[in-house]
């Protein structure tokens, strides 16, 4: 296709009357110069219909290399042209479009009103963005993302529209995943806690009159032998089958998994039988399962409560669901316990303690992070972070992480915990890097609960996006309890796609689990933490310093960085050192420092260095004898 030459150049025109008086101009050399212009100006023109070529084949190049559909039509919306993308996404050829309408493509999920905005935003600013479902020529419906351009004469008019969409099945596929992880048990897919919040909230706000809601909270007897005795495989098929036994039990009510082996029943009902109904739920669940020829008959542990007489809110519920199944706990195995007042009195102190632990979340000003530095042994410079979370409470001063996170776990905190942790190590970071400070990869570290409720892969997009620092240098410490905990399921493969986001993680606590070197073999890893109990004996202790020896052996065959932990002597370090440890970290060369503390550090080494430069250039600057 030939490229239209514009008209509007004097070169050009003054060509053309050149050419035409050299015919009868009279004298030669008039007529020589005359042809010398018309010459000049048509090989200007033949320049510019190459450039025009040029500039038509590189826009055909760049259509075909997009990976967007590009729709190119005129001002009745009549497809002219279409890219090869636009085959691939939607599986029509040019040929079958050519001519049609292009609205003919879009999804019948669309009203009326829907595009008469589209067609009033279009018109008044002469271009339109957003989601629109199309659908293919196989009849599938997807959804993509539009841009639709205007493009006009010189005089204002509209002549056709460019549209560039992309196909955003993908996306909205996993949108989906994310909400549904984030509400639903992956191993049951039952509800989780956050969502079996929101369904009790929903039911008391529901409840007619003459109705009440009876809750049961259940805990599956000695699971964790069942777990080490037949296999997590088969404790994982237990827990299925148990959930939908229980679902079929209470056909018409709320079932739900909390987490590891603690499920959530509730009902609606107009009867007053409320220890019939839980001695009815254990005797059910206590008929055997059968399961690769094991006849498993288990015991259960319940504390129940019911609404509105123990409670109007489900918060306060789920607190006194809680209270009354640890104390049923308490009271030996197989014990159904109801919430009786009593029982508030008992908890009164650690329920204080959570509620202000909640509203420190709120509030976020009594949360802190402090930073612990890891060393190079090489060196001894600065090689990462540690952020651990603190809690100084207004009245109480600084509460143990030992206290508080345990509460966290218990009464469903940890999600929240873990995702301040984040957001504020991230902005952290961010304000080092805009003040020119060193900057280090920070790891923060991730729960059960937080892999358990499925919000983590969120919170660190989120988190990254927002404060625009990079994946790979926020690093992800885990413990092996974590890779034992069967609530938060099989992590390798959440792990291996947080690693393909950037992300570097790490084994914290190594060697005091009872998998590690089966867990090792299969898991995505950068780096492992020797456990601080290792550490401490060293070098006297000749088993620790052949079992650390051998550790890093292990990790050096696995391509595995190591940090110690807990080095607190000069001996300690010297003994790693010589065994080829890379890393440290311990109160031999830095507590937790907060931030003020170590910002003030950092200020300090700078300023050292720059008076060692000026004391070297100085002494440069000296004449030699």
């Amino acid at each position: 296709m030939w490229p239209v030459l514009s008209l509007n150049r004097p070169l050009l025109w003054l060509a053309l009357a050149a050419a035409s008086a050299s015919v009868w101009l009279p004298d030669l050399g008039l007529r020589l110069a005359a042809v010398l212009i018309a010459a000049t100006g048509l090989w200007d023109a033949w320049r510019q219909v190459r450039l025009e070529r040029l500039r038509s084949r590189l826009g055909q190049e760049a259509l075909t290399v997009t990976e967007e559909g590009v729709i190119v039509t005129d001002a009745a919306n009549r497809i002219l042209a279409v890219n090869p993308a636009f085959t691939q996404i939607t599986g029509y050829e040019q040929a079958e479009v050519q001519g049609l309408n292009a609205a003919s493509l879009a999804a019948p999920r669309h009203d009326s009103a829907f595009f008469e905005r589209y067609w009033q935003t279009l018109q008044s600013t002469g271009r339109w963005e957003g989601e629109i479902w199309n659908r293919r020529k196989q009849g599938d419906e997807y959804p993509e993302w539009l841009k639709v351009r205007a493009v006009s004469d010189e005089s204002g008019r509209v002549r056709h529209y460019v549209c560039l969409f992309s196909d955003i099945s993908l996306r909205k596929a996993r949108e989906r995943d994310l909400r549904r992880i984030g509400f639903e048990d992956p191993l049951t897919g039952l509800p989780n806690r956050r969502r079996l919040h929101d369904l009790l909230t929903s039911r008391l706000r529901h409840l007619q009159a003459g109705e009440s809601l009876d809750m049961a909270m259940l805990d599956i007897d000695g699971f964790k032998e069942i777990n080490d005795g037949l296999g997590v495989e088969l404790g994982d098929r237990l827990l299925a089958r148990f959930g939908e036994r229980l679902a079929r039990q209470v056909a018409g009510g709320v079932v739900g998994r909390l987490g590891g082996d603690e499920f959530l029943v509730i009902r609606t009902t107009t009867f007053d039988d409320h220890e019939q109904w839980v001695a009815g739920l254990q005797a059910h669940l206590g008929e055997p399962f059968e399961l690769d020829g094991h006849s498993l008959r288990l015991g259960l542990t319940v504390g129940s409560c019911r609404a509105p007489e123990d409670g109007r809110e489900s918060g306060v519920l789920f607190q006194r669901l809680e209270s009354a199944l640890y104390a049923a706990k308490r009271n030996g195995r197989n014990h159904c316990l109801r919430f009786r007042p009593s029982l508030d009195v008992q908890e009164a102190p650690r329920l204080a303690l959570v509620n202000e632990l909640r509203n420190a979340l709120a509030t976020g000003g009594q949360l802190e992070l402090h930073y612990q530095p890891q060393y190079r042994l090489a060196d001894d410079g600065l090689a990462g972070l540690e952020a651990l979370l603190r809690w100084r409470h207004p009245r109480d001063g600084m509460i143990s992480p030992g206290e508080f996170i345990p509460l966290a776990e218990r009464h469903g905190l940890m999600a929240a915990l873990g995702n301040w942790v984040i957001d504020h190590a991230l902005a952290q970071m961010a304000h080092w890097r805009r003040q020119g400070m060193p900057e280090v990869p920070v790891w923060i570290n991730i729960s059960a609960m937080q892999l358990f409720q499925g919000d983590l892969e969120a919170a660190l997009a989120a988190g990254l996006a927002r404060h625009q620092v990079s994946a790979r240098r926020l690093g992800l410490e885990l413990t092996e309890s974590v890779l034992l905990d069967e609530r938060a399921g099989d992590v390798a493969p959440r792990l291996e796609a947080l690693r393909e986001r950037g992300h570097p993680v790490a084994i914290d606590d190594f060697g005091t689990g009872y998998s590690s070197l089966g867990y090792l073999k299969h898991l995505p890893l950068d780096k492992l933490k020797l456990d601080r109990a290792f550490v401490r004996a060293l070098p006297d202790d000749r088993a620790d310093a052949a079992i650390v020896d051998a550790v890093l052996a292990m990790a050096r065959g696995l391509a595995l960085e190591v940090v110690a932990e807990g080095v607190e002597t000069a001996a300690q370090r010297d003994f790693l050192r010589a065994v080829g440890c890379e890393l440290v970290q311990g109160f031999f060369y830095d507590r937790p420092l907060t931030v003020e503390a170590l910002e003030a550090r950092w200020r300090e080494q700078a300023l050292v260095g720059v008076s060692e430069t000026a004391s070297s250039a100085e002494s440069l600057a000296q004449p030699q004898a």
